[in-house]
């Protein structure tokens, strides 16, 4: 894909899971990467050597991009590593699984607000750094639409999530720049080792997906490969759902 080379990307949450799965995918096309962690830095640094292995230029910045002078601080470095945005990938997320009858106030604004918010932040920074053309991918997840055990605000979030995007589609196609929503089915990655469920929610999945597997990473890295480059160029506000069938089955 000869139109990603030389092009930069930020990836949020990239050093692991389907963050680091679509930091791989976009190095293998040329594309320079810059990824966001919070805690784990020996992950995020095994990822910028192997995405510097590949031949680009890669850095990664420790930030919770929940927090507004967190985020405009490892944006000030963005900048001056990197001097332009040409792929956003709003892939962090984080939040609070409990039933519904146990959330409080504080745990349904913390998870909207790293979950919804954030992308909405992370937007009015990049759009700048963007020169009238750029691709933005929020990842979402089938709780948006779905009844989840445990994941009523993270669901939530996720919906409000997707109606940001379509919004902020709206107002930025003009610019030349798109704004989707990814929606992964169940994939096994660190986050879901939070589920008290996650064995059966795994079985579950695995029955139910017509395809006979569950989703990877890498085959949500290879959607949101399509969705940056300019094959998608008239893809505005959508949800593109990588589930292997499973949402449509009854």
């Amino acid at each position: 894909m000869s139109d990603l080379k030389g092009k930069v990307a930020l990836v949020t949450g990239g050093s692991r899971g389907i963050g680091r799965a679509i930091a791989l995918k976009l190095a293998d096309q040329g594309v320079n990467i810059a990824i966001n962690f919070m805690r784990n830095r020996k992950a995020a640094q095994a990822t910028v050597e192997e995405l510097e292995a590949k031949g680009i230029k890669a850095k990664a910045y420790r930030a919770n991009v929940g927090k507004e002078d967190e985020l405009h601080e490892m944006f000030e470095q963005f900048e001056a590593d990197f001097g332009k945005i040409d792929i956003l990938i709003s892939n962090a997320a984080s939040g609070v699984l409990k039933p519904a009858m146990e959330l409080t106030r504080r745990h349904w604004a913390w998870t909207m607000d790293i979950n919804a918010a954030t992308l909405l932040h992370l937007v009015q920074h990049s759009v700048p750094l963007m020169n009238g053309n750029g691709k933005v991918v929020a990842i979402s997840s089938l709780g948006s639409v779905r009844a989840i055990p445990d994941y009523t605000a993270v669901g939530a979030s996720k919906a409000a999530l997707e109606s940001l995007v379509r919004h902020l589609s709206v107002e930025l196609a003009p610019k030349g720049i798109n704004v989707n929503t990814l929606s992964a089915g169940v994939v096994d990655t660190e986050a879901l080792k939070h589920f008290p469920e996650r064995d059966q929610i795994l079985e579950n999945s695995r029955v139910r997906t017509p395809a006979g597997r569950l989703v990877t990473p890498d085959d949500v890295a290879d959607v949101a490969l399509f969705m940056v480059t300019d094959a998608a160029k008239m893809i505005h506000g959508a949800t593109i759902v990588v589930d292997g069938g499973y949402s449509v089955v009854a």
